[in-house]
């Protein structure tokens, strides 16, 4: 039988994480999970919904800070993550379904640890970390050594993640995030990758790419990342670049896609990514969500 109780502050929530329960917001994959037999509920559960201290979207003068409880909907709708962290946007937008994303949250995104998770790719390669707290402390943690495998992080179990801060990106940067999707709801990435490019002079100065559902965590790539740096990014410079975000990846076969189809795609869709970061650094129009508009 679960035990149900609902915080409404931080100190509230840590302490019954402390306590052994588990944190619950919107419940998108607790409950999903649950109901496919994947795994049961745990033994005790915390709401912390109505901890309004998680959430909210915050400039800091150094870049923004998002609240645990941010969700998917708000994210997508956000104007200063449109214009300084178009990644992100992009992978919200395409989060579930539209119930989804009103429910699910940022926090619950990340600590679920999924290597075909949406946002994981864009937070990785924007550099952003995690703030964790527990009854004793609080530690900061980069979002790209956060997980340790599928569904594993370095969180303690006594550990509640409270917000996310992004780092303000540099002037002339573009980014983007695109999914290999079979349909337009309730998906999930079957190949996925991230670039975030820094332009001067339409020269790439600074290149980040990561690739999502294509090995055990989502990570970037650094060879991908060299191939397109001090490169003007034409079409052969981004092709080489792709090249080497397949070339790294180390996908499965599953029930969604066989380990050959999966690798295949890994660089169509890198290329895609990439192209769509280029084009925006450069000032181009691409509609969010990128993967609705790359070809």
């Amino acid at each position: 039988m679960t035990t149900f109780a609902t915080a409404t502050t931080i100190d509230d929530a840590v302490a019954a994480v402390a306590g052994g329960a588990r944190p619950v917001a919107g419940g998108t994959d607790l409950v999903v999970g649950a109901r496919q037999g994947k795994a049961p509920l745990p033994e005790s559960l915390v709401a912390i919904h109505r901890v309004e201290a998680l959430r909210g979207i915050e400039p800091t003068g150094q870049g923004l800070r998002l609240g645990a409880l941010v969700t998917h909907a708000e994210i997508a709708a956000d104007p200063a993550i449109h214009a300084h962290f178009t990644a992100l946007a992009d992978a919200s937008a395409i989060v579930g379904s539209h119930a989804t994303r009103a429910c699910g949250t940022l926090g619950g995104n990340l600590m679920n640890a999924s290597p075909a998770m949406e946002t994981g790719g864009p937070l990785v390669c924007f550099g952003a970390t995690v703030e964790l707290r527990s009854a004793t402390a609080a530690r900061t943690v980069p979002v790209a050594e956060l997980f340790t495998g599928p569904g594993a992080t370095v969180a303690s179990a006594d550990e509640l993640l409270v917000a996310v801060d992004v780092p303000q990106v540099a002037d002339g940067t573009g980014s983007a995030y695109v999914r290999l999707e079979y349909r337009r709801q309730m998906e999930i990435a079957v190949v996925g990758a991230t670039a975030v490019v820094a332009l001067e002079e339409d020269t790439v100065s600074t290149a980040r790419i990561a690739i999502t559902a294509l090995a055990p965590t989502i990570r970037r790539v650094p060879e991908a990342e060299a191939a397109l740096e001090g490169t003007s990014a034409d079409t052969g410079d981004v092709q080489r670049a792709a090249a080497a975000a397949a070339a790294a990846a180390s996908p499965i076969s599953d029930v969604r896609a066989s380990e050959r189809y999966r690798r295949a795609m890994a660089e169509v869709i890198a290329r895609r990514a990439i192209d769509a970061a280029v084009t925006r650094a450069r000032g181009g129009s691409v509609p969010i969500p990128a993967s609705g508009s790359a070809a």
